[in-house]
């Protein structure tokens, strides 16, 4: 096999394996469509159809970033319409444009960040960070973690807050991904982690970690970027083995699967 530069990711990690409570739901072939079969028009129509849940987060994102990047304060009676002319909200769907201005609505009423010493604020919509280079052994792999925002408490403790909307639980895996970006990032420095839901204004505790858990995490995430790789270097050697490689887990899942109508796998609503 060739050398293939490796990454890691929270994402390609949640893909890999779900979170604590999940395990039941989890099918290694929703991982084989969404990073080896991506390119496909079948599997990138879904795919656009299934980031409607993502585009709500990006905009509200984008939104809280806006309160802060501009004149306006979170009193003002036309806060929210100016700030959705600013993210074209008229131009999405209803679905979103109805969520969004809720969520901004929710944020002008509980403004999370008021007061706080912010060291970093993302829009959200900037992309792929920069990564970070990791070497763990005789392997070395790239580590995004894209931070949505950074505090700094008045001890210097740096906070890391990851913002959510939707009804999802938070994962403490995304919050070590984090803590271990934060030790090559801000070396010098303690961090803690929490997580913040947009919608019920409901915020996580601050998560820790030793150095010694962030250095089996390393270790996890190396591990795992070797094996992504593996798994598409294998697929792409061989195209008839895709079910082989990235198995499927037929049962409840299905039905909420984006991949459903294109699997062979899936067992219909009915059947399940």
């Amino acid at each position: 096999m060739p050398k293939i530069w490796e990454f890691a990711s929270y994402n390609l990690l949640s893909l890999f394996s779900p979170a604590v409570g999940l395990e039941h739901l989890h099918c290694d072939m929703k991982r084989g469509f969404t990073k080896a079969r991506k390119r496909e028009p079948q599997v990138v129509e879904l795919l656009q159809r299934d980031n409607i849940h993502q585009r709500i987060g990006i905009l509200a994102q984008r939104g809280i970033y806006e309160f802060y990047q501009t004149s306006l304060i979170a009193a003002e009676k036309n806060a929210i319409a100016q700030i959705s002319e600013v993210l074209q909200l008229s131009q999405e769907v209803d679905s979103v444009r109805t969520k969004v201005i809720q969520i901004l609505e929710n944020y002008q009423n509980n403004p999370f960040l008021a007061g706080k010493e912010i060291i970093k604020l993302s829009r959200g919509d900037e992309g792929f960070p920069e990564p970070i280079v990791i070497q763990q052994g005789n392997n070395t792999f790239n580590l995004y973690a894209a931070m949505d925002c950074v505090l700094q408490e008045e001890d210097g403790t740096l906070h890391i807050v990851d913002f959510k909307t939707g009804k999802s639980d938070f994962d403490r895996r995304q919050a070590y991904i984090y803590l271990l970006a934060a030790s090559y990032i801000y070396p010098q420095q303690k961090a803690v982690a929490s997580f913040y839901n947009l919608e019920n204004c409901q915020q996580s505790e601050r998560i820790t970690a030793s150095s010694s858990i962030l250095k089996s995490f390393q270790i996890e995430l190396s591990s795992l970027s070797q094996r992504h790789q593996k798994d598409l270097y294998r697929y792409r050697q061989q195209f008839d083995d895709f079910h082989r490689i990235y198995p499927p887990n037929p049962g409840i899942s299905c039905r909420y699967c984006t991949f459903n109508s294109i699997c062979k796998f899936a067992i219909s609503e009915a059947a399940a």
